[in-house]
């Protein structure tokens, strides 16, 4: 690979290797009938380390290709990875079926903490007719987690997400009653702005749609808009209870890995928002009197922006919120044409509409370091040092709290 470290690609294991060659390979094929070939070289080694011991080699590689800002190879391997991981063909009682692992996510946000969004059976039950009657094609079947879950409890590595596509889909075809394990977080996330998820696998005999707007129509788009309502509405309906004192946004059913970003893209504006917010209501710092300061952070390239806030009177960080990076686009931080939008002016924009005068902007890669002791990030001051974010002794919190 003539734009990789040569001798950075020696020092890689076999099977980091050989999903270098292969990804390479696609970037250099010239048609489709190429393509499919080490297409299909690429999923027999996927499947095989996706089905093994736990293994992060996919992870390791794309971590790889950042670093080297090899965008093309890295956008090429990451479709490739997240497609046998939410994608599996089985057969059963002699009908191959294509399933899916699916989301339905919903954004929230409070000034307080977010529930959990713990179902009931009837709520579980009434999610899955709602499925089935608005957005899921007729014929297929369906299996759902007990109830909605979060980031942290989600699989973290291409690996488990393979294994929840596998145990959902024997769940649908009534092979197992087992389900998914979750991932455990040392501790229940306390964030203002967060997403749930509704998460299952979809099924339909092979070839055959999935959902509903799938299906022949003259206008697609229409269709799909109105399914995604119907949608909506009983979804909301039924899971609105469950977040007193929380503004919801329901994003469209969609493939595990689109919604995760689907999900985080609309989190991202959310999260400065409820903080300026809560920094408003509960410890009464109107936004005038607050600086807000942004750094790029990662290791070799921008994994994160971090927005650190400050009063007027003071350089100690009292609160900060991180903008992911959610594309190899936007963690380039030397990538510039036409379509390129620059992430820290839309965070200072969107800062100036809450109502933020003092906003500056520092130079620089800045560690993404966490406290030893409790893990939360630090977040930058004026200088550029960055703080653990605490209260003054003088602000005394309400300690009311809705959930």
């Amino acid at each position: 690979m003539s734009q990789l470290n040569s001798k950075l690609l020696a020092q890689q294991p076999k099977e980091i290797q050989r999903l270098l060659t292969y990804t390479d390979a696609l970037v250099r094929s010239g048609s489709q009938i190429e393509d499919r070939y080490w297409q299909g070289l690429t999923a027999q080694l996927l499947d095989k380390l996706y089905s093994g011991r736990r293994n992060t080699a996919v992870e390791q590689t794309l971590e790889l290709l950042g670093s080297q800002q090899q965008h093309q190879h890295y956008e090429i391997l990451m479709e490739l990875a997240e497609s046998p991981a939410e994608c599996q063909q089985i057969e059963h009682e002699g009908v191959r079926y294509d399933a899916l692992l699916f989301s339905a996510p919903l954004t929230a946000w409070t000034r307080y903490q977010l529930p959990q969004g713990v179902l009931k059976p009837q709520q579980h039950k009434e999610l899955e007719d709602a499925l089935r009657a608005t957005v899921l094609a007729e014929g297929t079947l369906c299996a759902l987690l007990p109830n909605l879950v979060n980031y942290d409890e989600m699989p973290q590595t291409y690996q488990q997400a393979y294994t929840w596509t596998r145990s959902l889909t024997a769940q649908a075809l009534g092979r197992s009653q087992e389900l998914p394990p979750l991932n455990k977080p040392e501790e229940a996330s306390s964030l203002l702005p967060d997403a749930r998820f509704l998460t299952g696998v979809v099924m339909a005999p092979r070839s055959q749609p999935l959902f509903r707007w799938q299906q022949a129509s003259d206008n697609l788009h229409a269709d799909h808009l109105r399914y995604v309502e119907q949608w909506v509405e009983r979804y909301s309906a039924i899971v609105t209870p469950l977040f007193t004192g929380c503004q919801l946004q329901f994003l469209a059913p969609n493939a595990y890995y689109v919604n995760n970003r689907e999900s985080d893209r609309e989190i991202r504006p959310l999260a400065l928002k409820a903080g300026v917010t809560w920094l408003q209501t509960a410890v009464k710092l109107s936004p005038d009197h607050l600086r807000a300061v942004i750094v790029a952070c990662g290791d070799e390239q921008v994994e994160e922006y971090r927005v650190g806030f400050s009063t007027l009177s003071s350089p100690t960080v009292i609160y900060g919120c991180i903008w992911p990076v959610l594309s190899q686009e936007e963690a380039d931080s030397s990538f510039h044409n036409e379509d390129h939008i620059d992430i820290p002016d839309v965070i200072a924009a969107l800062l100036s509409t809450l109502g933020l005068v003092q906003i500056q902007r520092l130079p620089g890669l800045h560690s993404t370091e966490t406290c030893d002791d409790c893990n939360a990030p630090f977040f930058p001051d004026i200088n550029g040092e960055m703080q653990h974010p605490e209260l003054p002794d003088e602000i005394v919190l309400d300690p009311v709290q809705l959930h």
